[in-house]
């Protein structure tokens, strides 16, 4: 249990909960739950520049890491086409993956295919049932893809400044402006409660709310004076109590809750915001195709890590279709910008390729 991983190192409780929040993240899950200990750990494997457990702002924002990786791939001679779905994966009468099919009908050839959707989306919308073991496609009907995560970008026309650490004359960034800053983590009891909450089918009333200022360390992401906040908000359940719909009215109740306890933290934000942008479950389903809105593609517990993602006898890459690799968060090692499944899946993906 976390609980216990925390109680033998620090006596805090203000900083156990803001390391909690880490086991927590992304899960719709409670600091009491069991194998959350697990996930902090996951948070905090690796390294940043040489600095161990470190993260790290992308200059430019997180796009600016997807185009990195572009103009990596066609350095090498990658092509890659946007806006172009796939309708399904094409197999041969082997029933080897051949490439896929666009929705405009478009056959794109290729000897290997290796997908980073979810697992859902691989497996249960773009391959043929019939081409698929009963037994695996039952699985990963059953992953656990339930999210307690609202996404919330925020324009705002000044500082924050918060009654802790209020702002200096010259209303620069200050230290604490350009870390994680976790607030409602005053205690562990505090995530329970919310996590409870969501579990009913209602939003967290007193959320946990994680907020970045990208904007204070990389002052082009927003005109002089005015910064984005990036909010990352828990809990939210994907489904609400009732079968009552996720619509602008629910939408904008959540993030009136999440801005009233931003402001007591630090009076004046309300009255600086000038846009805001909120992403519910439903929508991060909808636009980003996470099943659930699982921002991992499926739950990190135990039962669904390392031998078992995304389903046993499957962790290594390749997929009951030959030729067809899984190398998003679904496979192991599951999530987080780190890159880890999509290096491992292209090594075993070229061991085939040589034999062909």
């Amino acid at each position: 249990l976390l609980g216990q991983i925390l109680d033998q190192w620090f006596e805090s409780e203000p900083l156990k909960a803001t390391l909690a929040t880490d086991a927590v993240i992304g899960a719709m899950a409670s600091p009491h739950t069991p194998g959350s200990g697990y996930v902090l750990l996951h948070h905090v494997m690796g390294e940043l520049e040489g600095w161990r457990g470190a993260w790290g702002y992308v200059a430019g924002g997180m796009g600016a890491l997807s185009q990195a990786i572009a103009c990596a791939a066609a350095a090498r001679g990658a092509h890659i086409f946007t806006e172009k779905a796939v309708c399904h994966v094409l197999l041969g009468r082997d029933g080897r993956a051949q490439g896929v099919v666009l929705q405009d009908g478009t056959e794109v050839r290729s000897k290997l295919v290796l997908s980073n959707a979810s697992p859902q989306i691989t497996f249960l919308e773009l391959t043929p049932q019939e081409d698929l073991p009963k037994d695996f496609v039952q699985r990963i009907q059953q992953v656990d893809t339930r999210s307690p995560v609202t996404k919330i970008n925020v324009a705002v026309d000044r500082l924050p400044s918060f009654l802790a650490a209020p702002n200096a004359c010259d209303g620069q960034p200050l230290p604490h402006h350009q870390c994680s800053i976790h607030l409602n983590c005053e205690g562990t009891h505090i995530l329970h409660q919310a996590f409870t909450e969501a579990t009913h089918g209602h939003p967290s009333s007193r959320p946990m709310i994680e907020l970045c200022i990208p904007s204070a360390l990389d002052p082009g992401l927003a005109p002089r004076g005015c910064h984005v906040v990036s909010l990352f908000t828990q809990y939210t359940p994907s489904v609400l109590a009732g079968g009552q719909p996720w619509d602008e009215k629910a939408r904008n109740a959540y993030a009136d809750t999440v801005f009233d306890c931003i402001e007591a933290y630090a009076p004046g934000f309300k009255a600086s915001v000038i846009g805001r942008d909120i992403l519910t479950p439903p929508d991060l389903e909808r636009i980003f195709g996470l099943p659930g809105g699982n921002i991992f593609h499926g739950g990190m517990s135990l039962d669904q890590l390392y031998f078992a993602r995304p389903a046993p006898s499957y962790s290594g890459y390749r997929s009951p279709v030959p030729g067809l690799y899984l190398c998003g968060s679904g496979a192991h090692p599951g999530g987080g910008v780190m890159g880890a499944a999509g290096r491992n899946a292209a090594q075993v993906a070229l061991q085939d390729f040589r034999r062909l």
